[in-house]
């Protein structure tokens, strides 16, 4: 648990401004695209990372399923 608190810790720094242009600040990975290689890496613990987006991708998915039913029963 004190790990995936480090690794929040960590993204959340590496998010913020370091006073670097915006284009030399680019980068060519997404965040998704990090997660999924931080997931699948050896660190220890790493699999807490593939976990939750597992759980934030179920979330998401509830999420629009609840939006669908709300539009088709307000226009029903």
């Amino acid at each position: 648990m004190r790990f995936l608190g480090a690794v929040v810790c960590l993204a959340l720094a590496m998010g913020c401004g370091s006073g670097k242009s915006d284009q030399t600040a680019r980068d060519t990975l997404t965040e998704r695209q990090k997660d999924t290689i931080l997931a699948n890496s050896k660190i220890p613990n790493a699999r807490a990372v593939g976990s939750a987006m597992r759980a934030a991708d179920s979330t998401s998915a509830r999420v629009r399923q609840a939006d669908s039913v709300a539009t088709i029963s307000s226009t029903g």
